[in-house]
This record gives structure tokens, sequence and C-alpha cells, in this order.
């Protein structure tokens, strides 16, 4: 089947749809898989897996790749144009069934590309109900999964670092702060990057394996090569229901009983509270424009992870207008938890200081369906694998106030890096 958007310009410009006739979309019901990754193919992968249920797909029935500061609004126009394309015969009905795209946006719109795929299949797993969904020129299509299948372990990957040495990087948070104090803004989120060389090819699948193993209860996702394990979830669309969780924080976890005294002493302070502050009140101005009856608790919970701990906030709303979940990313993105407060001047002081091209690292990553639903994350806890490089690039971040401390981001930072470390291991 030919690819309606395999012709897109790599700048954003608009695709037509190719195919002659009409595109089959059939969703039916199917016994419940238990372990969605199991049954994921090599080939064209893509994931959305957490506690078990999401949503995986595999082939490529269309693709778009789109940069600049419009690629959200287009993305929305070409899957609107997409969908008129489709007959679609769903029996399930739920959010994820009939159509689904699953998309990975860059952090900056004028330094990297970003990727949306609609995959030839995609199934699916929630509330104690399974279903497959297959896109054809005809009604031959997918009933069945394919068997299930345990993914080569990697050889041995050799780590260096990135952009920066971590002297250099913490020597560039000190310089952040300096201008932090010196008033030109309040918060700054800065990046850093490790890279990973590795001799055979690496099976993605693994290392989405070990992430759901090891994070259960964060989103798992794959989406073109960008791989990861996000504990914040960006924004959620269902029907008119609309939720966002901020995380803005971190401590790292001990695995004893000091994990409880630094729970507390996280909450307790100034510094993390601050900038949480920040992250929560850009989340409530921006879905303040599109949903009524927020719901902002006013203190943060801790939430536990298998190596860190979160300062964390869920903030939720009821839809007023008919946004989708595209426009919806569009208008959080980027929040003060991956950029900083205020949000132009963070931004110009990452293109200055950070020295790294983060490409779709921090920037929104999920999945979205004909009706506007959909789920998107933050692209956190990720690595990008660049197979005929043999390498991988994993990516951390730390939010900068004035009270923060080179050597504790730096720590931080190495905790947040561990995920991708011992997922290959």
């Amino acid at each position: 089947m030919t690819s309606p958007a395999a012709d897109a310009p790599s700048r954003g410009g608009f695709p037509s749809p190719s195919v002659a006739g009409r595109l089959a979309v059939v969703t039916r019901p199917i016994a419940d898989p238990a372990n969605l990754l199991a049954h994921l193919p090599l080939t064209d992968p893509v994931a959305w897996v957490r506690n078990g249920e999401g949503l995986i797909g595999w082939g490529v029935a269309a693709r778009l790749e789109v940069r600049g500061p419009e690629r959200f609004s287009r993305t929305q126009r070409w899957w609107s144009t997409l969908c008129s394309s489709f007959d679609v015969d769903d029996t399930v009905s739920m959010p994820g069934t009939g159509p689904v795209a699953f998309a990975s946006f860059s952090f900056d719109d004028e330094r990297a590309t970003s990727v949306v795929v609609l995959p030839k299949v995609v199934v699916g797993r929630r509330a104690g109900q399974a279903w497959i969904t297959s896109i054809a020129e005809s009604d031959a299509v997918a009933t069945t999964l394919p068997p299930a299948s345990v993914p080569q372990a990697p050889s041995d990957v050799r780590w260096h670092e990135g952009a920066r040495s971590a002297q250099e990087w913490k020597s560039v948070v000190s310089e952040a702060v300096r201008r932090i104090n010196a008033g030109e803004l309040d918060k700054v989120v800065l990046a850093r990057d490790i890279v990973g060389e590795f001799d055979e090819p690496l099976d993605p699948r693994y290392l989405l394996t070990r992430l759901a193993e090891d994070y259960p209860s964060t989103w798992t996702f794959c989406v073109d090569h960008l791989i990861g394990a996000t504990p914040e979830l960006l924004v959620r669309r269902t029907g008119d229901l609309v939720t966002s969780r901020v995380l803005a924080g971190t401590v790292r976890r001990r695995g004893s009983t000091d994990d409880a005294g630094l729970a507390r002493a996280l909450l307790a302070s100034d510094k993390d509270s601050i900038e949480h502050e920040y992250a929560v009140r850009s989340v409530a101005k921006a879905l303040a424009a599109h949903c009524t009856d927020l719901e902002v608790p006013d203190r943060p919970r801790v939430l536990e992870l298998a190596n860190v701990q979160h300062l964390a906030t869920d903030v939720t709303g009821r839809l007023a207008d008919e946004a989708p979940v595209l426009a919806l990313a569009a208008s959080l993105h980027p929040t003060a938890a991956v950029c900083g407060t205020p949000t132009e001047r963070a931004f110009t002081m990452i293109r200055e200081l950070e020295g790294l091209d983060r490409g779709r690292y921090a920037g929104p990553v999920g999945w979205f369906d004909r009706h506007g639903d959909g789920e998107f994350g933050i692209a956190l806890r990720c690595a990008e694998i660049d197979a005929d490089a043999g390498m991988l690039r994993a990516f951390a971040g730390c939010g900068i106030v004035a009270g923060s401390d080179p050597d504790d981001e730096l720590a931080e930072s190495s905790a947040k890096l561990e995920p991708i470390r011992s997922a290959v291991r």
C-alpha cells in the first residue's frame, strides 16, 4: 500500500492522500493477549503501554514528517483529510479503536523534524477489553495476532559522554544559576546526553520490554526509533475530560527506609516546591484556554518510581470547545517542566547554553484517533536509536532555579539516565 505521506516535504508541506479509492479500517475484539509487547514484530514497531494496557502497532499505512511552528496544526489538517478517505467498521468503539496514529514531536520547531505514523495494524488492550485494527485497500484485514516472541538481548554497549562532558555541563548549570540570580528569568531546564555504541543491531523491542518491566507505572513508548518510559503525561483527552500530570522536583531513591525521609524532605524543599509551582502554573494557564472546571490541587504529592521520587500534581478539567488532543498538546508545549519560566527567555537560554540538539527529546509523544481523543506524554527517560551508525543517544534534563547546585543537578541527571543504561545492560 502506498503511503499517503510518502512525498511530504520535510519542512511541513501538506501532502494529499494518493491512494486510489477508500481505505478499509476494521476493528474487531480479540482474546486478551495479556502481554502486548510480546506480540510486537521487529518491523516498524510503535508502542504506548502502561501497566500492561495501551496500544502497539506495526507496518506503515501512512507517514508524515513535519517541522516548523505549525507542526501540530499541519498534522491535524493532514489527519482530518486522511480520515476522510477511510471506511471505518469499528465494533468496539472505545478511545483508541478505529484509525489511530502515533506521533513524536520535536522539542524545538527550528531544529528537528517531527514524525507521525499511521500503522497498518494496531492492537489495543484496556479495562479487560482487547482489539485489533487493520488498514487495507480491501476487506482482507488482519484479525489475529502474530505469535509471541522473545527479543534478542543486546551485545555489550559502550557508553561515553555526549555533546558536553559532565564538568562542562556543571559549568553551564553554574552560568544559568548566575543569570537567574541576576533576574533574567525564574527557571530554565537544561539537558545533557550520553552516547552508547554497540557492535550488533539493537532490537528496540528488548529495550521496550525491559523498560515496561522495570517501570510499569510509566508510559513506555516507541515511535520512529525514539524509545523511552516517561512518567509525565502532557495531556489526555477522553471525550470532554482532559487530564495533565505535572512532574517537577526530583530526588533519587536509595531503596531503603531512607526513601520515606527523602520524600518528606522533597515536599519540604523550597527549591523543589518553587520549581514545581512554576510547572503547575504553566499547565493550568494553558488548559484554561480550552477547559472549564479546572481542578488544581493546592499541594503536590510524591510519585514513587523504581529509581527516583518526583513531586507530582494531576490537573483535570472539562473541555469547553472541540479542541482535539493535538491542539491541546500544542497549547501546552513546552511546559515549564521541560523548558522554564518565562518560556521565551528560557527557550532562548537553552539554545544559547545547552550545546545540544534535543531532537524529539522532551517533545510530545503519544497517539490520537479520529474523534480527537488520545494521550501525549513528554518524551523523557528516552533514547534515540541509530541502527545504521550502531549507536543510541540517551537524554536527561534538570530544572535549574536560584537554589540549584551543579553537583546535585549532575547527580539528578545521572539518576534520570539510569533507566536507559540499565535497560540495555
